[in-house]
Parts: C-alpha cells; structure tokens; sequence
C-alpha cells in the first residue's frame, strides 16, 4: 500500500492540552500505529545532553538526528485509559520514557526544534511512522507541516491555567512537588517560543477542527474526535 493512501489523524495543540493522551486512547481504539513527535525532539534532546552537545551545534545535531532510532511501545489492559505510564519510549533499543519526562529535557527539546535545520532532519523520521492500517501523530505542526494530506486534523488546546494544573498533578503522580506558578510561567513561555518560531509555528491547520478540553473529560474528547473520524469512513 502507497503511505499516500495510509490515513493519517493528526492532533496538534499546545504543551499540556491532553493531545498525547487522546492521541494515545484514539490509536488504541482504532488500532492505529501512534506517533508522539514530541518524543523524537526530546529523544534527540537526552542524546545530545549526554554526548555535550551545545544546543547550537547545528553539525553535530544533524548527526545524531541520522543515527537515532526511536520506537513506541503501548501497552494497557483498557484502551479507554491508556496513561503516559503505558507508554514505552525506545532510544537506540534503550527504554527512556522517565528520562524524556523531565522539565529540563523538555525545555532543551524546545530550544533544538526552534532550529530549522533540525526540524527538518526530523521530518522524515516522523513521515516514516506512516504505516498501515493508520496512524494517530500529535504534535504541534502534525497536520499543518508533516502530515497536510492528512484525513482528519484536530487542534486540542485548554487554557494555560487548566494546563499548568493538569501539569502539576501528573509531576505529583511521579512524586515531584511543583508550584503552580513556576509551572503557569513555563508553559506560556513555551506557547509563545512555539508560536512565534519563524520555521512551523504552533498554528492550527486551515481544515483543523479546534477543540477546547478545558471544561472537557478525556472521554468526552477522545469520544468527540473518534465520532467525527468514523463519519468521514
């Protein structure tokens, strides 16, 4: 089968809006590959860190984007609650999920995909997670960048107080105490970072239905999106 013709969903959203959750329940239940693009930059993050690296060593970057291999694994006995503890992030056949979860890994995986250069090294490396049956990619430029032929594209945000709570109660989960106002002044930092980047902003694609989860359950969106999929088969 042509990948062309593979459907592809994308959701898209801001740090925090749920779009990793709901991607993850959605792939699940349509029994589609899944494709956290977050995942790649924070991967390339870690491995840069651990080889020193300068975030703006564009050559060596470049490099290590060629050689990291990166695979998903998900795994939970409800398809209706698949959390992020379900999900296994492999590096190099080395499990990293705890280590991607981190703040400092996140700010530094901001920094490297402001870089034109690495977003686009990445770019088939995601395009490559395209496989039959389908695939569910979230992300912030999924539909509008990596994937524009894609069939369905939603936008999921929430607004940045209901994403910095949602932030500080999953850190308690892993017994991290975290205040709320540091948290609040992160995420707006990194929306605007994201926003106003001059190579594939945070923008919600022309044909994107929006979606607001901020008075919303997960079931409430992951049922809303799967609805209007199934009507579009």
């Amino acid at each position: 089968m042509s990948s062309s013709v593979i459907p592809v969903i994308t959701i898209d959203g801001p740090a925090g809006s749920g779009k990793g959750t709901i991607a993850r329940q959605l792939a699940a239940i349509l029994s589609y590959h899944y494709l956290d693009s977050g995942a790649l930059y924070r991967a390339l993050a870690l491995q840069s860190q651990e080889q020193n690296i300068k975030p703006d060593d564009c050559e060596s970057l470049l490099a290590l984007c060629q050689k990291m291999n990166v695979r998903f694994g998900v795994s939970a006995p409800d398809k209706s609650n698949i959390s992020q503890e379900h999900v296994s992030v492999y590096l190099n056949d080395r499990e990293v999920m705890e280590e991607l979860r981190t703040e400092d890994c996140a700010a530094r995986a901001s920094q490297l995909a402001s870089q034109p250069k690495v977003r686009e090294a990445l770019l088939n490396k995601q395009r490559s997670f395209r496989k039959a049956p389908g695939l569910v990619a979230e992300g912030r430029d999924m539909g509008t960048v990596v994937f524009p032929d894609a069939e369905s594209k939603f936008f999921l945000t929430a607004s940045p107080k209901e994403r910095a709570l949602r932030r500080q109660k999953q850190l308690k989960k892993q017994g991290i105490s975290a205040s709320l106002g540091p948290l609040l002044t992160d995420i707006e930092t990194r929306d605007s970072r994201d926003q106003n980047r001059k190579v594939s902003p945070l923008r919600p694609a022309t044909d994107a239905l929006l979606v607001d989860s901020t008075e919303l359950s997960i079931e409430q969106v992951v049922n809303r999106i799967a609805e209007v999929v199934r009507g579009r088969h």
